[in-house]
This record gives C-alpha cells, sequence and structure tokens, in this order.
C-alpha cells in the first residue's frame, strides 16, 4: 500500500489526537505556576521522617498564606506553594514546621511580575514562530517548481501547532491529576519542542525539494513517497536516543525536573510523528488553496490530480467539483 493511500489515515490521526489534547485543554486547563500567577515556594527537608501533608497544612493552618499545594519530593523533601507572603511570615511558617527542618529554597514574585512574565512569553512564542517560518520560506525558495516556498512555511506553521497544542493537552492532563503547574521550565521545554520539531520537518521537506529537483518518481505522489521512506530512519532513530535520556531525566530527576522533562517528552514524540504523518499529507492541501486563489499557472498543479484525491473516490471527486477546483479533475 502506498503512503498516498495511506495518508487519510495519517491525517485522521493527527487530527483526533489535536482534538483530544484540546478537549483535554478546554476540560481541565493548564495551572500556572508562581511564575505566572505570582506568589511563593518554599522547599524544605525535614532531618527525621517527613511528616504527612494532611499534618503539615494544620500546622500552618493559623497562618494567613494561601496554601495552594503540598508537594513531597524525593524521601524527605517538600515543597510548599503559597500566595505571595512576607519575609515576616515566611520566617514565621518556617518555624511552626519544627526545628528539624532545614529550608532549601525559597522563591516569591509579587503578580505584577507574573502578568509580566506571561506577556514576554507569548510575545517570545510568536516571535519565535514567525522567525521560523520566515527562515523557511527563504531557505526554500529555490523549490524546484511544484511547491513554493510559501507552501513549505504554512504546511511547517500547521506541523508547529501540533507540536504545541499536544505537549500542553499532556500537560494538561497530568496537572490535573498529578498537580503539575506551568512554570518557566515548562515555557523552556516548549521553545525546545519548537526548535526540535521543525528541524524534523525541515528535513523531510528538504528531501521532498530535493526529489522533486530530481524528478525522483513519476508524480508527486511517488516523489513524496520515496522521500518519506529515505527520511524515516533518521527520524526515528534520533528521536529514539533523544528520548532514552529524557525518559532517564524524567524518572531520576527531581520534582523540579518533571514538569521539564514531561513537556519534552510529549514533544518530541509529536514532532517525531507529525514530521513523518502529518508534514508531508498537508503540502497538497497548501498547493490546493494556491489552486483556488491563483490558478495553476502552468506551474505543475496538474500533477496533483493523481495526489490523494483522484483516486476513484466519488466522494472526494462530488467535493471537488462542487467547488470548482478544476485542477483536480482528470
Amino acid at each position: 500500500m502506498t503512503f498516498s493511500r495511506l495518508a487519510p489515515f495519517f491525517l485522521a490521526f493527527c487530527l483526533l489526537v489535536i482534538s483530544a489534547s484540546l478537549g483535554a485543554l478546554l476540560f481541565f486547563g493548564l495551572r500556572p505556576g508562581i511564575d505566572f500567577s505570582g506568589g511563593s515556594i518554599m522547599e524544605v527537608e525535614f532531618q527525621e521522617h517527613r511528616p504527612s501533608n494532611d499534618e503539615v497544612a494544620q500546622k500552618l493552618s493559623g497562618l494567613d498564606i494561601g496554601l495552594e499545594s503540598l508537594q513531597p519530593a524525593a524521601e524527605k523533601n517538600l515543597i510548599v506553594k503559597m500566595k505571595d507572603i512576607s519575609e515576616q511570615t515566611h520566617q514565621h511558617a518556617l518555624s511552626l514546621l519544627g526545628p528539624d527542618v532545614r529550608e532549601l529554597r525559597f522563591e516569591s514574585i509579587g503578580p505584577v511580575i507574573g502578568k509580566e512574565l506571561r506577556q514576554d512569553t507569548l510575545f517570545m512564542a510568536a516571535l519565535s514562530s514567525l522567525v521560523i517560518i520566515l527562515y523557511i520560506a527563504f531557505a526554500f525558495r529555490q523549490h524546484g517548481g511544484t511547491v513554493y516556498s510559501w507552501e513549505y512555511s504554512l504546511a511547517a506553521l500547521i506541523v508547529t501547532m501540533h507540536d504545541l497544542v499536544v505537549p500542553l493537552g499532556v500537560f494538561a492532563v497530568f496537572g490535573r491529576f498529578q498537580d503539575l503547574q506551568v512554570s518557566i521550565p515548562v515555557i523552556v521545554g516548549l521553545l525546545t519542542v519548537l526548535g526540535y520539531s521543525i528541524n524534523d520537518t525541515i528535513v523531510v521537506f528538504d528531501r521532498i525539494r530535493e526529489n522533486l529537483k530530481r524528478r525522483t518518481g513519476a508524480a508527486l505522489e511517488e516523489t513524496v513517497g520515496v522521500s518519506v521512506k529515505q527520511t524515516l530512519g533518521r527520524s526515528i532513530s534520533t528521536s529514539f536516543t533523544v528520548l532514552l535520556v529524557l525518559v532517564a531525566l524524567y524518572v531520576f530527576g527531581g520534582a523540579t525536573l518533571k514538569p521539564f522533562a514531561l513537556v519534552l517528552i510529549a514533544g518530541v514524540v509529536a514532532g517525531t510523528y507529525s514530521s513523518i504523518l502529518l508534514a508531508p499529507p498537508t503540502l497538497p492541501y497548501c498547493l490546493l488553496l494556491r489552486c483556488f486563489f491563483f490558478g495553476t499557472g502552468g506551474t505543475g498543479l496538474d500533477t496533483l490530480s493523481n495526489f490523494w484525491f483522484n483516486r476513484g473516490d466519488h466522494i472526494w471527486q462530488l467535493t471537488i467539483k462542487n467547488f470548482h477546483w478544476p485542477c483536480f479533475l482528470p
């Protein structure tokens, strides 16, 4: 079975994953950490045994600290998350935990700084995506005649959105059931995923472009199929070695590293399969937009008539005829 015949199933799978991720974000939402919402976080180590969360909450119940969560870490450590408190309240809370407690860290961020961090994060994510898209449009300016550089950019943008939504959906589920919060390390992980996944996509697109220049295959579908096969082993082996390190980091790393490792694991998995299952099938739809708005223009779009649409499937042909896209008709 050729790649073109499997493409609709690949697209359906990716759509299902995106829908599930968006559903998780809608129903569970993301829990912002103190980096974005403002507040204080204190990590302590008990010299003897670590008391239960109920016991710690009982000790701190007399203080107005807006206790958010108590998260065990390592064997004897405990992470206390609360609202933004003064230094006096901080020392009082520390004394209430007992004399056998050693403070490992204390961080406090005001709501104004948290708001600024949210704005800066959104700006940097948008700027990174824009720079990547412009780079692809520039790097693929010698496009080989069939697929234009902006069509590679548009397909890469769709893949990038997928690769960001999936880790956020996974994080929403873990945040709901394991009390994980979005912090600066998580945002760093998302930006890392952005760069990693687009690298995989560019490798596949570059091979498609080179094979189009060499006229590898009699039709576009054969060129794309050959290109995916040529890059498949490289993508899987590279991602597998990266995942080994990330899984080790998640299992053996401390509590502060788990959210960072989790978002990287989800992002690498999503970026790997999307560069193979989503990126190549998306290109014909980008050509479809050009055909709809600008016509074929003698650019070789007639080769698309054999690519995924005109397969004897009367539903596809009827849809195309109803929308008057003659470049896809025999």
